[in-house]
């Protein structure tokens, strides 16, 4: 089942797809935010380095399957299979958008 995503998080998932650490924090307005693992990492640099860091650990893959949104919060379900400990999991993407921009993140199981 194929799902429609806002434009910046389209932009985010087919950054990731292709490991591109530097389209991944181009997604995030200037001052955004990840909340991942238990650490945040704010600011184009910070998301850069997270995300440069997460595809050098793991080969993976996230296929999104729904999307909701809800008090100003968009929830997308996105299966993840790869080389990570606990893989294939369903992992909850709950952004945060500003304009065109994903303003905050935070990835949960």
């Amino acid at each position: 089942m194929a799902i429609t995503l806002p434009k910046s998080i389209e932009a985010y998932f087919a950054a990731d797809r292709d490991g591109n650490p530097e389209a991944v924090a181009a997604a995030f307005t200037e001052s955004g935010s990840v909340k991942d693992k238990g650490k945040t990492h704010t600011g184009h640099d910070a998301i850069r380095a997270w995300m440069a860091d997460e595809s050098q650990q793991y080969t993976y893959a996230v296929t999104p399957f729904s999307i909701t949104t809800q008090n100003g919060k968009t929830q997308v379900n996105g299966h993840a299979v790869g080389d990570f400990p606990g893989s294939p999991i369903d992992l909850r993407y709950i952004f945060v958008l500003a304009d065109d921009k994903i303003a905050e993140l935070e990835i949960t199981v």
